[in-house]
């Protein structure tokens, strides 16, 4: 005799049928151990005295169930799928069939049915590994740059943003800087606080924020350069956007640390605003460092000498742009008029084109040759238009502004009509008919 497939329960069943067989258990007992009544105690009793314990076994098992749909059904089904939806997950590929093709089919049963032909993969099996990337070799060589947009002061303080500079060779804190958004001004701050303590690195790595990464492939202005890579070009250092954020997996990890470790260390400080929490971070980036670096792989330190005078950098961090000169000697920037003070060099400038330097620190300056200009703006709004294209990062920082803007305006009364300006008071007959003239209904209803 060949072997018996059985389930846990048929061997139980089993053995305890034996038990009874043997006089060692009576019937009653059994039917409380298996949850069964006495008449089916005697009918399993009487299959297993005849046949053994194979009898015990459930009799539809090994064959094909009732409910089961044929094979001529399923190859039309995934032929189907195959030629239409070959890209369809198995929820739509059976809204589909079920909508266009009249076969009628439950989701599971489709999923089953693509997993086994290949043609859906799980979840689990369609996992990418990233595979991890040895750290470069001497310090100094790339600095991982983010932002981290977080509650870093919990309930005492609305949520700011964390700039984080690492030093991919030694995971070293290089910079950290509390703003209230990522924006280009933001960037070029804690930069600039960078190079002046630690020099030109080889190259940045960051992600595809638009502060690094012209968004559009067909662009034209800026040679396809964002103003912080234009900074960064000027400086001779590299930019490099990482594809995900595993390919920047050093600083991604030390957002999470300092997400946990910084911001208990704030409350445990008292600190609950930014220019406090910036005095702060000094100190904490110290500490941090000695406990977390590493030592590179070698001893070189890559960074150069910045070589680059006060004034100078600050023309290179900043936001440069290039504006046409109407015949009113005026043009247009930001939302603002601006209207240059007639002499005789900026009557020479109708027509052609000047340079404007927006500073971190606010200033403005038109120049146009390297010489600055004087002027006037003629017009100043600063209302966030509607429709405004607002990148996802900066959405907190956006409506702040929105609401400080709200909060200044003064209220709308409603518009009033002429009418109501003249006081005009309605009396309450219809427009258009004389005050002695009545209707012939009217007439006839007086004379009854």
């Amino acid at each position: 005799m060949g072997w018996v497939m059985m389930s846990e329960r048929e061997l139980n069943r089993g053995e305890v049928l034996a038990q009874v067989d043997d006089g060692r258990l009576s019937v009653d007992n059994a039917a409380n151990m298996l949850d069964l009544t006495r008449r089916q105690i005697f009918r399993l009793l009487k299959r297993y005295r005849q046949d053994g314990a194979s009898a015990i076994r459930h009799k539809a098992r090994g064959k094909s169930p009732n409910n089961l749909i044929h094979q001529a059904k399923r190859d039309y089904a995934l032929g189907l799928i195959k030629e239409n939806y070959p890209d369809f997950g198995p929820t739509l590929a059976a809204e589909m069939l079920a909508e266009h093709h009249g076969f009628r089919v439950s989701r599971e049963t489709l999923r089953k049915w693509m997993q086994d032909d290949g043609i859906w993969l799980p979840r689990k099996q369609r996992r990418r590994f990233h595979q991890p990337r040895l750290r470069r070799e001497c310090f100094g060589e790339l600095i991982q740059i983010d932002g981290s947009d977080h509650r870093w002061f919990e309930d005492r303080n609305k949520p700011c943003t964390l700039l984080v500079f690492i030093d991919d060779a030694t995971s070293t804190l290089m910079e950290l800087r509390f703003v209230k958004s990522e924006s280009t001004f933001s960037y070029f701050e804690a930069l600039e606080s960078y190079l002046l303590a630690h020099g030109r690195p080889v190259a940045f790595d960051s992600d595809k924020h638009t502060v690094f990464r012209v968004a559009k492939d067909d662009a034209k202005g800026g040679a396809r350069m964002t103003q912080f890579g234009r900074a960064l070009n000027a400086l001779n250092v590299e930019i490099l956007c990482a594809n995900s954020s595993q390919a920047k997996g050093r600083v991604e990890r030390a957002n999470r640390t300092l997400q946990d470790r910084l911001v208990k260390e704030l409350r445990l400080a008292g600190i609950s605003d930014m220019e406090a929490g910036n005095a702060y971070l000094q100190g904490f980036r110290e500490r941090f460092n000695a406990q977390f670096s590493k030592v590179p792989a070698k001893p070189d330190n890559l960074h150069r000498a910045l070589n680059v005078e006060p004034d100078r950098l600050d023309d290179v961090l900043c936001w440069r742009d290039t504006r046409y000169v109407g015949k009113q000697l005026t043009f247009s920037y930001d939302r603002k008029r601006i209207m240059l003070e007639e002499s005789d060099v900026t009557r020479g400038l109708v027509g052609k084109y000047v340079d404007t330097y927006a500073f971190v620190d606010g200033r403005f300056e038109v120049r146009s040759k390297g010489r600055s200009l004087p002027y006037k703006i003629f017009d100043m709004d600063q209302r966030v238009t509607h429709a405004a294209i607002t990148d996802n990062k900066r959405l907190g920082a956006v409506l702040e502004h929105i609401k400080e803007m709200q909060d200044k305006a003064p209220p709308k009364y409603p518009v009033r009509t002429n009418s109501e300006k003249m006081g005009y008071k309605s009396n309450g007959r219809r427009p258009g008919r004389p005050s002695g003239s009545r209707s012939k209904k009217t007439i006839v209803q007086a004379a009854k």
